[in-house]
């Protein structure tokens, strides 16, 4: 096992990796958000961090393709046509762009948008979705080209086009497969090495599959009153975590 790994990447932490790579999944699938977010944490004490990004962004991409796929029917695509258009801009100024702002900042901005967005009521998007659409999917393809999980940012985007819990959960997946291929074409273009991580990003996505499936189960047995709730939650302790983590970082 270790000549398919990486070099310096311990066997047990790859394990782990993999294994939570299925629970994150079914997070996702069943609640909405989080999985991604968790799995980046947890990446950060493994993989090296020059290559976190980017080989989260293949993992988190083979999520959502998979998440994206089972709730194929529930993708609201009035929504995506123009995040995609505003995405493809912002992988593009992402690529190029050299930033000054500190990851705190990043971080702090993200945490307090999440928590923000997920208690005060929002107006709809209304006359002005496919302009805030496409703003929302540049700001983020951006912002993830630095922070690498900008999966609660663009469900709150999606949030307020007052999607049913299933459309919401399917349209953000393909939002975020959007998002992170875009990504991964702007590393590869940028000259990172893809090649040492295919087996353990491959081992990563077939376990996030199967967690997708059973969470997407999980889903459709839940009341939708219930995974409303689960995702305040869920969407609130992750900006208190990235509220938090930024206020350390200024310690």
């Amino acid at each position: 096992m270790i000549d398919l790994l990486p070099a310096g990447i311990d066997p047990l932490g790859a394990i782990i990796l993999i294994v939570l790579s299925s629970l994150t999944s079914a997070l996702s699938a069943s609640v909405g958000i989080g999985g991604g977010v968790t799995l980046l944490a947890a990446m950060t004490f493994v993989v090296p961090v020059e290559a976190l990004v980017p080989v989260h962004g293949v993992v988190q991409m083979g999520s959502n393709i998979g998440r994206a796929a089972l709730l194929a029917k529930d993708v609201a695509l009035r929504l995506i046509v123009p995040f995609t258009a505003g995405a493809v801009v912002g992988a593009i100024i992402g690529g190029m762009l050299v930033t000054d702002l500190p990851e705190h900042v990043l971080l702090l901005i993200i945490g307090l948008f999440v928590v923000i967005t997920t208690w005060v009521k929002l107006p709809p998007l209304g006359r002005g979705e496919r302009g805030i659409l496409a703003g929302g999917g540049l700001l983020a393809t951006i912002l993830t080209m630095f922070v690498g999980a900008t999966g609660p940012f663009v469900m709150m985007l999606m949030r307020q086009a007052g999607l049913s819990h299933a459309a919401l959960v399917a349209t953000t997946a393909m939002g975020m497969t959007v998002q992170h291929g875009l990504k991964i074409s702007a590393f590869a273009t940028l000259g990172f090495d893809f090649i040492p991580w295919l087996p353990m990003m491959a081992a990563m996505i077939v376990a996030g599959f199967i967690g997708t499936f059973l969470g997407a189960k999980l889903m459709k047995r839940l009341p939708e009153a219930s995974l409303k709730l689960a995702l305040k939650v869920v969407l609130t302790l992750i900006g208190v975590q990235l509220v938090l983590r930024a206020l350390s970082d200024l310690v």
